[in-house]
């Protein structure tokens, strides 16, 4: 039996990946992710984790802050991760926040579009599997748990060519983005913080998955340390 690591990048992916892991990454593609994750819980999982980086929502956030999920919400859905789970990571990460979490199908760039889900939701943070690995989690009643990092705050917006920027399969989509800088150059403008953003997000994230060990915490993760070079 294993944990189902979903992350959106391929290099989030590779961070959770390790013994016992399955990680899946999926480019934001809510319908790949869904068979990906059906086809691996049929493989068998003793519980699943949304784990990499995020868009903060809550102006209190900086890069690079990490945040634990209490809660996923999805329009008018609401879902509670696995409490115990959640206890350990948090135990595990003193400095991390315990807040919710909204999980979008789109890629949240704007600042406005940010303020508006933090008013209507009060969510922290927002991402593009959260929501999917809680409703399947609770269809196939398993345990999950949610922890992101910040990688654009909420006063950070994010250049258009985000909304193309991955494939499928998690990876960077060179003519996708290529073509949008043709469409809109002023876009490289945003380019230096949202790469600074990134760093710190990605950064934080790589300390929090050595800290945890190999199994996440999950509920049959032991709590080695792990050695990531």
């Amino acid at each position: 039996m294993t944990i189902i690591a979903v992350s959106g990048l391929m290099r989030e992916a590779r961070i959770a990946a390790g013994p016992g892991i399955t990680a899946l990454a999926c480019g934001g593609n809510a319908v790949l992710l869904r068979g990906k994750l059906e086809q691996a819980i049929e493989q068998g999982a003793t519980g699943i984790i949304s784990i990499g980086i995020a868009g903060g929502l809550a102006p209190s956030l900086k890069a690079g802050d990490c945040v634990v999920g209490s809660e996923v919400l999805a329009d008018a859905a609401r879902f509670i991760p696995d409490a115990q789970w959640t206890a350990r990571l948090l135990s595990k990460l003193p400095n991390a926040v315990s807040a919710p979490v909204a999980g979008v199908d789109a890629i949240t760039l704007t600042t406005s579009a940010k303020s508006a889900l933090f008013r209507e939701t009060g969510a922290y943070a927002v991402d593009m599997e959260s929501h999917i690995v809680a409703r399947a989690a609770e269809a196939h009643r398993l345990p999950f748990a949610v922890l992101r990092t910040i990688s654009d705050p909420a006063d950070s917006a994010l250049p258009p060519l985000a909304s193309v920027a991955m494939t499928g399969e998690g990876t960077l989509n060179l003519a996708a983005v290529f073509n949008s800088l043709l469409r809109d150059p002023r876009q490289i403008s945003l380019l230096p913080r949202t790469a600074g953003e990134s760093k710190a997000a990605f950064a934080a994230l790589l300390r929090c998955r050595r800290t945890l060990g190999l199994g996440l915490l999950g509920p049959d993760g032991g709590e080695l340390a792990l050695d990531m070079g």
